[in-house]
């Protein structure tokens, strides 16, 4: 397990709000989802923290919990016509995921920051142990 290298909480926050996880005041992304090769303000080399499939899995994980959990609570959703009910909530769901998407994928960024971890330490990535 690698040590923590940078402060966690701080470096996670400043990935959420789509910050430089480093200095936390230039732009993590230059559009949706793709991350600046250096921070605008400090000049951090922000390409080298690998994502991968980790956001994706997380919001899955997140939008499961906090949107598709509560709505089976109401009965609504169940004795409505499809006809309404799924345009609502595919739209729904589709919105909570793309606003979720870009802040998780930053604080996931933010992590990798403070634990270290490179794409050079690709080795240990265990979808790579395979090979």
């Amino acid at each position: 397990m690698p040590e923590i290298v940078h402060p966690l909480i701080p470096s996670i926050l400043r990935g959420l709000k789509q910050r430089c996880p480093a200095c936390g005041k230039g732009a993590l992304f230059w559009r949706y989802l793709k991350v600046n090769e250096r921070c605008p303000s400090c000049d951090h080399d922000l390409a080298r923290y690998p994502a991968d499939d980790g956001p994706a899995y997380l919001t899955i994980l997140l939008v499961g919990h906090l949107v598709v959990a509560p709505l089976l609570l109401f009965p609504i959703v169940w004795e409505s016509p499809p006809l309404y009910s799924i345009p609502i909530l595919l739209t729904a769901l589709l919105t909570v995921t793309l606003l979720l998407l870009p802040r998780v994928k930053g604080g996931w960024i933010g992590l990798m920051y403070a634990l270290g971890v490179k794409d050079a330490d690709a080795r240990f990535h265990a979808a790579d142990a395979a090979d």
